[in-house]
């Protein structure tokens, strides 16, 4: 069987969506957009393997984002989206051997409809590319000087392109190498065009959407839930955690370092809440604990970030096929204060979890005095998770 390898472009920073974070990153029903664009591409079993093109420094990032898919090492992009997958393709001609044929895909397009890949891979019998499109349905106007209309445009035969895009290797690659300066092609079918090579055009999909706008990810997630909720099963877990104080560490909760005099004591950086919630998911997962997957007797995880266990928990979401819905996390404690540092410890839960801040809460009480925590000896945190998973 042909090998195929896709390109998965995530090096841009989404400016037209407007968002501090670029859109490929942002959560689609709790998890990344670029890690639903990846598992939809191999979905159907046809791809064998996705090289992430990135921004530089973005590297590690997004081989977490795609822990457990057959991914390989991403790859840094450049300035365009031409120069990107130049660079990726520039990558898989390094391998031994490389591949036939490269899908080329945008990580901004989470929805892969069902027959995509199939229809492209048959069109390359006949075709060098291939690529699906939709017919233009609405009337195309050009807009002329001082926002007048200047003409209308006949659509007949007009489609709009998406991807994924298939190409056989060689001949993209040739493309791109051959590309005449100063051309900055929009996909990869353009620099096919201008080398006189064919392009078959398959049938898209309405569904298959890139997220541009603020609207795109709100109409994805809108169809994905509706499709995908009535099929899961609510879990939920518990968990609970205390740790000592200690004069000298730093005292971080829930993912903040909170100015204080003293810290808590463990062997990582015994963040009380990030554990507790951690068990929390694994609870619901019915996969033990922290301490299964973090053993405090090995010495790589002494004074470890606890975002590293929290991201590990979202990943075994993942892995399972499920989403957080919501999660809570009560820190039971006299000092410090929580209040001043709530918000930001919301976002950064909901950042390493991957989901929108309003799935989190956060919040602190007392126990009047009473008890390890009310003689300020201790902090204690409890959690509640509460998991959608495939039944």
């Amino acid at each position: 069987m042909t090998r195929v390898t896709a390109l998965l472009t995530a090096a841009g920073h989404g400016a037209r969506f407007g968002a501090a974070t670029p859109k490929q990153y942002l959560p689609l029903l709790g998890r990344p957009v670029i890690r639903h664009a990846a598992e939809a591409l191999l979905a159907e079993g046809l791809v064998a393997e996705i090289l992430p093109v990135v921004a530089a420094g973005e590297e590690a990032r997004v081989a977490a984002l795609l822990a457990g898919l057959p991914a390989l090492p991403p790859v840094p992009g450049g300035a365009t989206r031409q120069a990107s997958v130049h660079a990726g393709l520039e990558a898989l001609a390094a391998r031994d051997p490389a591949p036939a044929i490269v899908l080329v895909h945008d990580a901004a397009r989470p929805v892969v409809p069902p027959g995509t890949v199939a229809r492209l891979l048959a069109a390359l019998a006949e075709a060098p590319g291939a690529i699906p499109g939709q017919p233009v349905a609405d009337t195309l106007k050009r807009a002329g000087p001082a926002g007048l209309v200047a003409e209308t445009v006949p659509r007949a035969g007009l489609h709009r392109a998406q991807t994924p895009q298939a190409f056989r290797f060689a001949t993209l690659l040739a493309a791109h190498r051959a590309a005449p300066p100063g051309v900055e092609a929009t996909d990869d079918a353009q620099l096919l065009e201008l080398a006189g090579a064919a392009v078959a055009l398959v049938e898209g999909a309405e569904t298959n959407v890139k997220i541009t706008v603020p609207e795109d990810l709100a109409r994805v997630e809108a169809s994905l839930r509706a499709r995908l909720i009535p099929t899961l099963i609510p879990r939920v877990g518990t968990g609970f955690d205390v740790h000592r104080i200690e004069a000298g560490r730093p005292m971080v909760l829930c993912g903040v370092t909170i100015p204080c005099e003293f810290g808590l004591e463990g062997h990582s950086d015994a963040d009380v809440g990030i554990h507790a919630l951690c068990d929390a998911i694994y609870g619901a997962l019915a996969e033990g604990d922290i301490g299964r997957w973090f053993p405090p007797s090995e010495a790589r995880w002494k004074g470890a970030d606890s975002a590293v266990f929290l991201r590990h928990a979202a990943g075994r979401i993942a892995a399972r096929g499920g989403v957080l819905a919501n999660a809570d996390v009560t820190l039971l404690c006299e000092r410090p204060r929580i209040g001043p540092h709530r918000d930001a410890m919301v976002a950064r839960l909901a950042d390493l979890l991957g989901v929108e801040p309003g799935r989190i809460g956060v919040k602190a009480t007392t126990t009047e005095r009473l008890g390890f925590t009310g003689r300020g000896e201790g902090i204690a945190a409890q959690a509640a998770a509460m998991l959608l998973l495939p039944g």
